[in-house]
């Protein structure tokens, strides 16, 4: 028994070893092209992202759209929980809508070319280079990819008319939006921030913009959750500012079950990445840190 233990110990030590060297590497780079810190603003490593992340159900990426180190670490990310995990992955994403479901499906297997999904799926610019390797992974090692976001149409709906604007909507199109009514609280921070940069910035505050934001997310929560297969993890992508601070997507997780396991992922941009701002603090379980200087991929 005390051999067990010792060799216990031993394991251990060495992990928090590796660890703290792993943290003293990057501080000695000339030009690190990230740092990970924790919530707190520890710098931590990303062997230690990954070992969080298969412990939860759900992981939350949050992005910076235009910041090739989000979607550097998003592939990485994606190919290390599979290793562990295999086809208990899930993976689903902002970029794809709820109503291209099929013509993502249909890709996925191979039936289409990718010239016509792409002539199909109303993709985001950045496709090429950003989320097709995502997708093509999924491909090649036979995964579910889901398209969780509501259609844009009907989140310009809102941002015009509020939540009621859904109403008259098709039990068709009402498939593709979380069930309504949805609920939603205009006190978040998230949403409170966005009332106030209307203001802010001299226009006329429009009360249903947050409201466009919270369907979104709301939407986004609901996919997930309908595509959480038991002993799996569902990783998904969407900007940051859809699970900063646990709001948004995170906060309609945990209103459709409260004893879910989430893990949230952040990205930021500061001049100086030596330490993590007071403003990013609390952020996220994790928060990847990339000079504001970084090339960016649009």
């Amino acid at each position: 028994m005390l051999t067990i233990i010792k060799s216990k110990m031993k394991k251990i030590l060495l992990t928090i070893t590796v660890a703290f060297f792993s943290i003293s590497l990057v501080f000695t780079q000339e030009k690190p092209s990230y740092i990970l810190y924790n919530k707190d603003g520890e710098a931590t490593t990303f062997s230690l992202l990954i070992e969080s992340a298969i412990r939860n159900n759900i992981v939350l990426f949050g992005e910076l759209h235009n910041n090739p180190i989000s979607h550097w670490l998003q592939y990485e990310l994606t190919k290390e929980i599979y290793e562990r995990i295999g086809n208990r992955l899930v993976l689903g994403a902002e970029m794809f809508e709820a109503d291209n479901q099929i013509i993502l499906n249909e890709y996925l297997k191979g039936l289409i070319a990718i010239r016509n999904f792409q002539a199909d799926a109303r993709l985001w610019d950045n496709f090429e280079t950003d989320y097709k390797p995502l997708l093509d992974f999924a491909k090649e090692k036979n995964l579910s990819f889901i398209a969780s976001n509501i259609p844009r149409r009907y989140a310009s709906i809102v941002n015009n008319s509020g939540f009621e604007g859904l109403d008259v909507l098709s039990n068709e199109a009402k498939r593709y939006i979380a069930p309504l009514p949805v609920r939603y609280d205009p006190n978040l921070p998230g949403y409170q921030k966005m009332l106030n940069m209307g203001g802010m910035q001299g226009r006329q505050t429009n009360e249903n913009f947050p409201k466009a934001q919270a369907i979104k997310d709301a939407t986004m929560a609901y996919f997930i959750v309908q595509n959480l297969i038991s002993e799996s993890i569902f990783l998904h992508f969407h900007g940051a500012f859809h699970s900063d601070f646990y709001d948004g997507i995170y906060w309609y997780l945990k209103q459709s079950n409260s004893n879910i396991n989430i893990l949230t992922i952040s990205t930021v941009e500061q001049d100086n990445i030596s330490s993590l701002d007071e403003e990013h603090l609390g952020r996220a379980d994790f928060i990847i840190c990339v000079p504001a200087s970084m090339t960016k991929t649009y």
